[in-house]
C-alpha cells in the first residue's frame, strides 16, 4: 500500500470513518504529484511557474475569441483555467456559507469544507467508492432513483436493499425503516441512504418523522454499530407543505461518534442549472477533528483525481456570480412559486381521486415528482400506452409510474392527469 494511503489511514483508523472505509477507500490517497506540486508552486513560484499543463500569455490563459464571446462575463481564468481537485476555494467557502444559512442549526466548525464534485451523481459514486465494498449492503427507499442500483450494485458489487419507506396516502413507514436498520446493524455496521425530497415519490418527512429517523440512527450507534448515513439533498428547498425545512445532515453530523454523515447537494436543482454538473460533498461526525476531515478530504481528492481530475471551472465561476447577485434570491422565489403552483394543481387533482381503484399515489409534498403505485395493471404497460396513444411521457420504476410535474406547464396538468387516470382505468377493464 502506498505510504501516503497508510498515513491517511493512521489518522482515520480510530474513527468511525476509518472503520467504515472500503478496501478502495483504504488504498486511495492524494498524490504529491503534478496537482499537489502545482498548488504549492501557485503560492511560491514568484519568478516563473512551469508546473501546470496550461498555456499562458501575459499571465493569462490563452483563450479563443469564440469562447470569449460565448462567456462574456468570465475572465480566462474563470472560463478555461483548471480548478483545484477539490474545487475553487472561493466556491467551496461560498457554498458552505449558503449551506449554513439554509440550515442554521448546523455547527459550521464541526463539518468539513464542502468539496466540489462533477454533479451529485458523482457524489453518490465517490461515497460508494470510499465506503462500500463488494457484498456490503446499503439501505434505501423502495422505490428509489434507479441510478442508486447502478452505482451500488453495478459499479461496486454491493447490495442495494430497498425498504418500503412509504405508507400510501400517509407518510413514512417508520417501523419498516427501524426494522431494516436493526437487521442490517447486526453485522456491526449500517449504511443507509436518505433522499429528501425523495425521487421518485416527491416526499419530505414531517418534523416528527425526522425525529424518528434521527432516533433510529442514534439507537443503532449507541448499541455499538458504526453508521454511514448518506444524505442526498438534490431537491433541497423545494418544500410545499409543513415539512422539515433543514437537512437531516446537521442532526446526523452531531449525533454520535459512531455516525458518519455525508451530505451531497449542489445548485443543480436548487438553482436550476442541471447541465452545470456541479455539486458538493461534505462530511460530518461528532467523532472527527480537523485532522480527520483533512485526511478524508485527501481520500476524496484522490478519488476525484483518479476519475475526472477536477470539476467544471466555468460552472463554478458562474455559480459564484449567481450567489453574489442580489437579484438571485428574488428570482428563485418567483421560480419556486411557479413550481408550487404546479404542485398545487397536481395535489388538487390527485386528492379528488383519492381511493382510485387502479392508481394509488405515494405520499408527496415537495420536489419535482409524484408517483403512483399501479394496482391490477403493469406500470410499464401504462407508460407505453400513454406514450403511444396520447403522446405523454412518464417513467416506470417497478410497479410505480413517476410523473415529473416540474416539466409540465400548469395549464397542461388537468388534461395530462385526466388522461393518465382514464388510460389506467381502461387497461384495468
Amino acid at each position: 500500500m502506498n505510504p501516503l494511503a497508510e498515513e491517511l489511514n493512521s489518522i482515520l483508523d480510530q474513527t468511525v470513518a476509518g472503520r467504515l472505509l472500503s478496501s478502495f477507500g483504504r488504498r486511495i490517497y492524494f498524490p504529491k504529484g503534478i496537482v499537489a506540486q502545482s498548488a504549492e508552486a501557485k503560492t511560491q513560484a514568484h519568478t516563473a511557474n512551469a508546473t501546470i499543463g496550461m498555456a499562458y500569455k501575459n499571465g493569462r490563459p490563452l483563450i479563443l475569441k469564440s469562447v470569449v464571446q460565448a462567456m462574456p462575463i468570465l475572465s480566462p481564468d474563470e472560463s478555461v483555467g483548471y480548478a483545484p481537485t477539490a474545487g475553487l476555494d472561493e466556491a467551496r467557502r461560498a457554498w458552505k456559507k449558503e449551506l449554513l444559512k439554509k440550515n442554521p442549526s448546523i455547527n459550521g466548525d464541526a463539518i468539513s469544507l464542502p468539496a466540489v464534485i462533477p454533479g451529485l451523481t458523482s457524489g453518490i459514486s465517490y461515497t460508494a467508492d470510499l465506503f462500500v465494498d463488494q457484498g456490503q449492503t446499503v439501505l434505501s427507499a423502495d422505490p428509489c432513483w434507479d441510478n442508486y442500483s447502478l452505482i451500488i450494485e453495478g459499479r461496486k458489487g454491493g447490495v442495494l436493499k430497498g425498504v418500503p419507506f412509504f405508507v400510501p396516502g400517509r407518510g413514512l413507514d417508520i417501523d419498516a425503516i427501524d426494522s431494516a436498520c436493526k437487521e442490517a446493524a447486526k453485522e456491526g455496521q449500517l449504511r443507509v441512504l436518505f433522499n429528501f425530497p425523495q425521487n421518485p415519490s416527491g416526499y419530505t418527512p414531517s418534523k416528527s418523522e425526522g425525529d424518528a429517523l434521527v432516533g433510529i440512527i442514534q439507537e443503532t450507534a449507541r448499541k455499538g454499530a458504526d453508521v454511514l448515513v448518506i444524505v442526498d439533498d438534490a431537491y433541497f428547498g423545494l418544500f410545499y407543505e409543513d415539512t422539515l425545512r433543514e437537512s437531516l445532515f446537521g442532526r446526523f453530523a452531531g449525533l454520535d461518534e459512531r455516525v458518519l454523515a455525508v451530505k451531497i447537494d449542489g445548485p443543480t436543482k436548487e438553482d436550476y442549472v442541471w447541465g452545470f454538473r456541479t455539486g458538493f460533498l461534505s462530511f460530518g461526525s461528532k467523532g472527527l477533528n480537523a485532522g480527520a476531515y483533512d485526511a478524508l478530504e485527501k481520500k476524496l481528492m484522490g478519488t476525484i483525481r483518479s476519475s475526472v481530475s477536477c470539476a467544471n471551472t466555468p460552472a463554478q465561476s458562474i455559480m459564484l456570480k449567481t450567489l453574489a447577485d442580489p437579484q438571485t434570491r428574488e428570482e428563485k422565489k418567483e421560480l419556486f412559486c411557479l413550481m408550487e403552483k404546479r404542485y398545487r394543481a397536481v395535489r388538487a387533482f390527485v386528492d379528488r381521486h383519492a381511493g382510485h381503484k387502479v392508481l394509488e399515489a405515494l405520499p408527496f409534498n415537495s420536489g419535482y415528482f409524484m408517483s403512483f403505485l399501479c394496482k391490477g395493471i403493469e406500470a410499464e404497460k401504462l407508460r407505453k400506452t400513454l406514450l403511444s396513444e396520447s403522446g405523454i411521457g412518464t417513467i416506470t420504476l417497478g410497479p410505480y409510474l413517476r410523473v415529473a410535474f416540474s416539466s409540465l406547464e400548469t395549464e397542461q396538468i388537468p388534461q395530462v392527469y385526466e388522461t393518465i387516470y382514464a388510460t389506467a382505468e381502461a387497461l384495468a377493464n
